[in-house]
């Protein structure tokens, strides 16, 4: 079976690209039976060449475009349809997405409800104030009597205390 595919070129991390003719089975590498145009992604707009002619007849002849190839072809004009997805996502990593969508969607609703349950108590702890701003009552307050104390004259005190300490020495 025949395959219209990419075959890059280029140096380190400035990849250009061919397109190709060669079996399915075979190495992009290990030769091509007829190069169909080629394709540089990093120019701008990036620059695609084709040979259209070439590219229609190996068609015909049942050569399968890759999925990356058909859809720079259908941009390019040359196939008419719909782009094909090109990025092959396994079940395995579906299921890693999606349980990581779950918990973003779980971790949101939580933040959601946390925040709605603050506002709720920020509101009755506002309520309850006001409604103990109503319920206190002004009482009038009663100034404590102070308890008259007899003035006692410091000479007796003095004296009081010189015989205490005459009995203590006798």
């Amino acid at each position: 079976m025949l395959a219209i595919r990419l075959q890059r070129r280029g140096k380190k991390k400035q990849p250009s690209y061919r397109l190709i003719v060669s079996e399915k089975h075979k190495d992009t590498q290990a030769g091509s039976l007829e190069i169909l145009g080629h394709y540089n992604p990093l120019v701008e707009p990036s620059e695609l060449v084709l040979k259209e002619e070439r590219i229609k007849h190996w068609i015909s002849v049942g050569a399968q475009p890759s999925n990356t190839v058909y859809n720079l072809l259908v941009k390019a004009g040359v196939v008419k349809g719909e782009k094909r997805k090109s990025v092959v996502i396994t079940k395995k990593r579906q299921g890693k997405i999606d349980a990581s969508n779950a918990e973003k969607i779980q971790k949101e609703a939580d933040a959601k409800a946390k925040a709605i349950a603050e506002k709720e108590a920020a509101k009755a702890a506002e309520e309850a104030e006001k409604e103990a701003a109503k319920a206190v009552v002004e009482v009038p307050v009663e100034e404590p009597v102070m308890e008259e104390v007899a003035e006692v004259p410091s000479e007796e005190i003095k004296t009081e205390a010189v015989d205490n300490e005459a009995e203590k020495a006798e």
